[in-house]
């Protein structure tokens, strides 16, 4: 599986710094993944849905520990390259997210 595009956008949402996109081979795109600052550090949590019981059920999810490493990397990757958690708390600051 190649990532072919990231793209973020940042937000304050809690914990969360940024939601991403991700490409998959130039034809399947996944939206609404979070990067997430957690206490144990940067995460990619999987686009989900709030049930009706208050429970969050996964859209979509990887299948196997290579395809979220590959995944998690990706966004991440992209994430840093673009200035990282202080970076995006300060857009999100100034967009009023």
């Amino acid at each position: 599986m190649e990532i072919t595009k990231v793209t973020l956008r940042p937000v304050a949402m809690n914990k969360v710094c940024a939601i991403a996109s991700i490409v998959i081979q130039d034809s399947f795109v996944v939206h609404d993944l979070r990067v997430v600052n957690g206490d144990k550090g940067l995460f990619v949590a999987m686009p989900s849905r709030k049930l009706p019981n208050g429970d969050f059920r996964d859209i979509c999810h990887p299948i196997n520990t290579d395809a979220r490493n590959e995944i998690q990397r990706a966004v991440l990757e992209q994430f840093a390259e673009e200035g990282g958690v202080e970076a995006f708390a300060s857009a999100a600051d100034s967009f009023g997210n």
